[in-house]
């Protein structure tokens, strides 16, 4: 069936706003700024950033609120309404307090991450979140994986072997901080188990409460953001060591954080680019597997991990390493087999597999950075 004019905008504006997503909190890290020392140093205040994610995320809420106004004023109160826009049943809130905790601490580890490792890389990375979330959802879902899961998540893990290989031989090339790289990476996978803890919990509160998908990630967006706006009064006192990325040496420093963006126009856009490309992302995303699949939703999760490898290389923010490339198509293809697309039909229509391809709901669907809906539409990832 051929894609309307409607889908054609969704896919285009889901690919651009995720690139955006990962290039834009790359590109703050990257600018320099006068700090409270009158230095102009680099702005490295990943949990800061952290925190305007989750402005992005309650951006989601207000999406839902005025999709549902315009529902109404055009459809009117009195009739049965679709469930993308029916509005929830009362439901406690508070519920979303645990994902919203996983969210934070899974996103200040990856922005962490990001500081120290390629921006392309860090995207590459989140593939592991499928490897953990198959696991954790047979241990507390009952899930039960086919062979194809199984070698998907094999396939994956040689996938995150060669990009983490890439990016020592590349480190090893520009001589660049190895050990901040590897680092890096390392907190992009520890994120991830984070990440999948998050997506089982919420699997069960959002199949128990029915609350729409970006609802869902609105409430977790306000929860995440109270949360990490309290912890960063501490932070701000904590000793760090070399850990730290502010000239204090504590382990975040909003105050300094806040005068960097007001002596710098360029990164006050860049915090802004990001917070809103989250917020698109997100719809845009959730309208995806509305209108067509998820399993379409996934593809398009690839070519923008390819965009932003392609735009990394273009602005010289990393050198060309062979491997990379090598990673990102395993990856793709450990999705593809995980998820029981293109290659497995491919081999069941050639008579090579002979099972019966079945309706399981697949344990996840690729996301990402605030992103990501099961088949079923429910939210699995909003950073």
């Amino acid at each position: 069936m051929a894609w309307t004019s409607k889908q054609f905008i969704l896919a285009f504006v889901m690919v651009i706003t995720g690139s955006i997503n990962t290039l834009s909190a790359k590109w703050a890290d990257l600018i320099q700024s006068v700090n409270r020392e009158g230095n102009k140093v680099a702005f490295n205040h990943p949990f800061f950033q952290a925190d305007t994610m989750f402005m992005g995320e309650m951006l989601c809420m207000v999406t839902f609120y005025l999709q549902l106004a315009l529902f109404r004023r055009s459809h009117g109160h009195t009739i049965e309404m679709a469930p993308y826009t029916d509005p929830p049943p009362s439901f406690p809130r508070l519920v979303f307090y645990l994902p919203a905790v996983c969210d934070m601490t899974a996103t200040s580890l990856m922005y962490v991450g990001l500081t120290l490792t390629y921006a392309s890389s860090f995207q590459m990375l989140r593939g592991a979140v499928i490897v953990f979330t198959g696991f954790l959802s047979v241990a507390f879902l009952g899930r039960h994986l086919r062979y194809f899961h199984w070698l998907g998540i094999v396939t994956v893990l040689a996938g995150l072997v060669v990009v983490g290989l890439s990016d020592f031989l590349s480190s090893s090339e520009d001589t660049s901080d190895i050990n901040g790289i590897i680092t890096g990476d390392l907190l992009i996978v520890m994120a991830q188990i984070i990440s999948a803890t998050q997506m089982v919990v919420e699997e069960r509160l959002l199949t128990k409460y029915n609350v729409p998908p970006l609802l869902a990630v609105g409430w977790e967006g306000v929860f995440g953001f109270l949360t990490l706006t309290v912890f960063l009064v501490p932070m701000y006192f904590i000793p760090a060591g070399k850990f730290s990325g502010n000239q204090r040496g504590v382990l975040e420093d909003a105050v300094d954080a806040f005068i960097q963006l007001a002596n710098s126009g360029v990164l006050v856009a860049a915090i802004v680019l990001n917070i809103v490309s989250i917020a698109f992302f997100n719809f845009a995303g959730v309208s995806m597997t509305k209108e067509i699949s998820a399993t379409t939703r996934m593809v398009l999760d690839s070519v923008r991990t390819l965009v932003i490898w392609l735009v990394s290389l273009a602005l010289r923010w990393q050198e060309f390493q062979y491997l990379q490339p090598i990673g990102f198509a395993v990856l793709v293809v450990g999705m593809m087999l995980y998820n029981d697309v293109v290659i497995v039909p491919f081999l069941r229509r050639r008579g090579i597999v002979r099972d019966q391809q079945m309706n399981i709901e697949p344990v996840l669907e690729p996301t990402d950075e605030i992103d990501g809906n099961d088949n079923a539409g429910r939210s699995v990832d909003p950073y």
